[in-house]
């Protein structure tokens, strides 16, 4: 389960990585690739080790997805008693990943790619606002979004992560750098959280489903800010840093 958990956390650190690297060419408008899964599985193909790297991340996401489940079946390793949030989390992010895991593999066997995150928002929208209440359950949605966004950018300013590593594993220095990759990843990521809640509730407000955004719209948008591409840089490159220390994760997680 240790091995398949440190799979998933390499394989999400090598999505974030292209997602962030695909973001910052965006900024340059050097690209019109997707910022977002679909847009990083197309990236990654189109490289000479493009079938090696797809595969690794289907083996990554299903242990990750399994990991999840174990602890959601099991509660995690560090004793205790688990509490009932926190397996109802990880059966949450089990699911999360096992549909990640399926899409990459129908990518990887070519059957198909999986749809745009923007597409999936829109669609997901206009579904659940064709019910009654539909546009009260997008904002509640929306507002959920936004509060994931803020705690976990408030946890990466206050370096919660920390609990959770092998510190004593770590020289000085090495722990300076991966603090400052979680600090900086953790707050970038919480940004796109948030941004994808208001276009959610702003979508929901306007009875217009296509005002939902998915990551690839959420990053573009942050580009028609008063500060310009600039601040898409900062957040892509927050993004990469994110997926680095992803793979410190993999690497010093306590399980």
């Amino acid at each position: 389960m240790r091995f398949l958990g440190r799979a998933g956390f390499l394989a999400r650190g090598i999505m974030y990585i292209v997602i962030g690297w695909i973001a910052l060419l965006i900024a340059f408008r050097k690209t019109g690739q997707q910022a977002d899964r679909t847009g990083a599985l197309h990236e990654l193909s189109a490289t000479p080790f493009g079938a090696v790297a797809l595969w690794v991340l289907v083996i990554g996401f299903i242990g990750m997805a399994i990991w999840r489940l174990s602890e959601a079946a099991f509660g995690k390793s560090r004793g205790g008693r688990p509490k009932t949030s926190t397996r109802l989390a990880a059966l949450g992010k089990a699911v999360i990943y096992g549909v990640i895991a399926w899409g990459v593999l129908e990518y990887a066997i070519g059957i198909g790619s999986p749809p745009s995150s923007d597409q999936q928002s829109v669609d997901l929208t206009a579904m659940v606002m064709r019910h009654p209440g539909g546009r009260i359950a997008v904002i509640i949605i929306g507002l959920v979004l936004i509060g994931t966004g803020l705690y976990f950018a408030y946890q990466a300013w206050r370096k919660q992560f920390l609990d959770d590593l092998l510190l004593g594993e770590m020289g000085t220095r090495t722990r300076r750098i991966v603090e400052w990759l979680g600090r900086v990843g953790g707050i970038a990521r919480g940004i796109v959280f948030i941004t994808g809640g208001v276009f959610l509730v702003v979508a929901a407000a306007e009875a217009k489903p296509g005002q939902a955004k998915g990551i690839d719209s959420s990053l573009r948008a942050l580009a028609h800010t008063p500060l310009g591409p600039w601040l898409l840089v900062i957040v892509a490159i927050g993004l990469v840093m994110f997926g680095l220390f992803s793979w410190c994760q993999a690497r010093w997680l306590r399980m």
